[in-house]
């Protein structure tokens, strides 16, 4: 019992740190609006509550994670049609089993945004957190929209509004969609990760990004704030255009998985190996003591840190699918709180790989704000593990 108050009160620290960091990076000060980020912080710890320490919270979890396994059930009639002969009884590849369902959750994605369902939620989701919270609509929109979209899409959903942001508005649009992961993506993380840690990280990164953001680049809404244009997420003329599209969309982004992954865990023993050789440590580990501190202070134990911190770094290095292939085989040995902490951390698009996607997405709509993403590159790198690092340390004071 002393051993688990004493990791809360760490893991308290922990944040009031994270946040004192973010103020003094803050450019400026004076208009941060303390009443948003005293609700986002509020809303984070009472879902994080209300969906890991009670039993109608952890129904939900598992109503939910029955839902995607469903779900995926049905993109596997797909996959199994196309590629089940290549199976070997018994075997499970993680091309198949983890990346193809990507192709069949896009697809449905595309055509509930073709429809307008998904627009919709999204807008009065977004209007209600704007509400709530008194910041844009605009950075409100594209939030709860980050949850549901790559970042690239995303970013494209705003582009009517993207001419008339200004650095701090762009900044926090931008953090929003790389602390966050796609929808398409959710089942396959859950696959391989704890589904209710998958699901809570998921709603928690959409407050952090805006949380630490706000900080570090406050904006006010003004009573002129854009309206949402719903058009701007409609992107294929009919039904079909929209399933074909989204399912190509989908077959993209796992192939593109599928080829990191081939390139950076090859790299990556590759570096293994030459750094073992030479400083007789591995890179893995060199990078795990310098994130040590830090998995320290999200309240993982002492003994657990060093490892903590190697997946950690992994991530940010590659991204989140390499790390989460280092962490998934170590969940049955790590204690419950390392387990929820890392597991949380990782569901995010916080790598080197994102901030090239995102200004990529900027520049289709005005060269000139893709220049100020790519100048505020690695700084959005930052504050966007800073957000990954404040929801893990959150669910960690429930675990």
């Amino acid at each position: 019992m002393g051993n688990f108050l004493f990791s809360i009160l760490i893991a308290i620290v922990g944040i009031a740190l994270l946040i004192g960091v973010a103020f003094l990076m803050s450019n400026d000060k004076k208009n941060i609006n303390f009443k948003a980020i005293g609700i986002m912080i509020g809303l984070q710890v009472l879902v994080s509550w209300l969906l890991l320490s009670t039993k109608a919270g952890l129904k939900v979890i598992e109503t939910v994670a029955k839902g995607f396994e469903k779900l995926l059930s049905y993109g596997y009639e797909g996959i199994d049609f196309v590629v089940g002969g290549w199976i070997p009884d018994g075997g499970s590849p993680f091309f198949v089993n983890v990346l193809l369902p990507v192709v069949f959750t896009a697809a449905l994605l595309s055509l509930l945004t073709h429809l307008r369902i998904l627009p919709y939620i999204i807008k009065y989701l977004g209007g209600l957190l704007s509400k709530i919270t008194g910041l844009p609509q605009v950075e409100s929109f594209n939030a709860i929209n980050s949850v549901f979209f790559g970042q690239s899409e995303a970013i494209l959903a705003i582009k009517s509004q993207i001419d008339h942001l200004n650095r701090n508005r762009l900044f926090i649009v931008s953090t929003s969609a790389m602390a966050s992961v796609s929808a398409a993506l959710i089942a396959s993380y859950m696959t391989m990760l704890p589904a209710k840690y998958v699901l809570v990280g998921v709603i928690l990164n959409m407050f952090s990004g805006l949380i630490v953001a706000s900080i570090i680049t406050p904006v006010k809404a003004s009573k002129e704030d854009s309206e949402i244009v719903i058009d701007d997420m409609i992107h294929t003329k009919n039904v079909f255009d929209a399933i074909g599209t989204g399912a190509i969309d989908g077959g993209k982004v796992a192939l593109i998985v599928g080829a990191m992954l081939i390139g950076y865990l090859g790299l990556l023993a590759l570096l293994n190996g030459l750094f073992d050789g030479i400083f007789g440590m591995d890179l893995t580990t060199m990078i795990g003591y310098v994130f040590s501190p830090i998995a320290y202070l999200m309240g993982i134990p002492s003994s657990e840190i060093l490892t903590s911190g190697s997946i950690m770094g992994t991530k940010l290095l590659s991204n989140e699918f390499v790390a989460i292939l280092q962490l998934q085989p170590l969940l049955d040995v790590l204690s419950a709180k390392a387990s929820a902490v890392l597991s949380t951390f990782l569901v995010s698009f916080a790598n080197f790989s994102s901030i090239g996607i995102i200004a990529g997405a900027v520049q289709a709509i005005n060269g000139a704000k893709a220049k100020e993403v790519s100048g505020f590159g690695l700084k959005l790198l930052l504050v966007a593990t800073m957000a990954s690092l404040l929801s893990a340390t959150v669910v960690g004071l429930f675990v």
